[in-house]
């Protein structure tokens, strides 16, 4: 049986994991504040960000798993691809998550959990078909390596700040400027509304911004762990370039129906427009290849 393979924490990504959970805190405790300061009611805000946050933090896993249509497979189901993610948990010294699989051709996979013992790690059919077993091994490796880092969770609860700013600035301009309750007929409580509109809107933005680089630098993580994990990051460079060209055959409304979940993915389902823009979810996959290449030939170099 093969030794485990120690590659510990990222600490780029723990600081930057964190840092981004402060700041999100920060400016969400600024929403928070301009909206008790804007006549709201306090208990109202609290209790529907409670629900909010309770329902994201333990339902989202099995919506981006429905979203899917992904379906949990047994041992029996899946020997091979259960016999693959087992073997590399014993290297990565990690609890076996649940596996599925999703029937479509998108050649693709993501993991989703709070935690290594509640996770589960997916991957679609066209994925499968697609890959030779040692590009699909380094696949799984990368998801395992998110379960690891418990950056999953981190983009989970980050996510929920843009989520409920986002939601009042559409209920805002929904209402007029109206709702909440807590407002007078003046024409003095007009402008408080809109501070709270565009409070929100800065919130969103500073949320969007500050989860696509946390987004884009655990995928470099990713690639990492799952190079140090199986030992070829040749064989993830492979992967990622095979998923590319097959990711431009699908047609751009199957991409669009799962456009959302993108940032879970190893590799967006929006790639055919840009993977370089300043607003992917993912790193350029040039650089990823380059990074890759780089350990590949740090890790010749050391044996």
């Amino acid at each position: 049986m093969p030794r485990p393979t120690s590659f510990g924490r990222d600490t780029g990504l723990q600081i930057r994991m964190t840092l981004t959970l402060f700041l999100l805190g920060l400016v969400y405790a600024v929403l928070i504040g301009v909206l008790f300061a804007s006549g709201l009611n306090g208990v109202t805000i609290l209790i529907i960000a409670a629900a909010l946050f309770a329902f994201q933090f333990f339902a989202s896993d099995k919506l981006a798993l429905h979203a899917m249509g992904a379906r949990e497979v047994t041992p029996q189901q899946a020997p091979q691809l259960h016999a693959m993610i087992e073997r590399l948990c014993v290297q990565a010294n990690l609890p076996k998550p649940r596996v599925a699989v999703a029937d479509t051709p998108m050649p693709n996979a993501f993991a989703v959990g709070r935690s290594p013992k509640t996770a589960t790690i997916c991957a679609t059919t066209g994925i499968m078909d697609l890959l030779s077993p040692a590009e699909l091994e380094g696949v799984m490796a990368h998801e395992l390596t998110h379960v690891q880092n418990r950056d999953v969770m981190v983009m989970t609860i980050a996510s929920f700040f843009a989520t409920v700013a986002s939601y009042i600035v559409q209920f805002g301009f929904f209402f007029g400027g109206g709702f909440g309750g807590g407002y007078n007929d003046n024409d003095d409580d007009g402008p408080s509304m809109m501070v709270v509109i565009l409070v929100s809107v800065i919130v969103y933005a500073v949320s969007f911004l500050l989860l696509q680089a946390l987004s884009r630098y655990r995928e470099f993580a990713a690639d990492r762990g799952s190079a140090i994990i199986t030992g070829r990051p040749s064989a993830l460079a492979s992967a990622l370039m095979r998923i590319s060209g097959t990711m431009q055959r699908i047609p751009e409304r199957d991409l669009r129906a799962v456009e959302g979940m993108s940032a879970l993915y190893i590799f967006p389902a929006s790639a055919r427009r840009s993977v370089t823009n300043l607003f992917s979810t993912h790193p350029p996959l040039e650089k990823r290849i380059a990074a890759l290449t780089r350990l590949e030939a740090q890790l010749q170099g050391s044996r």
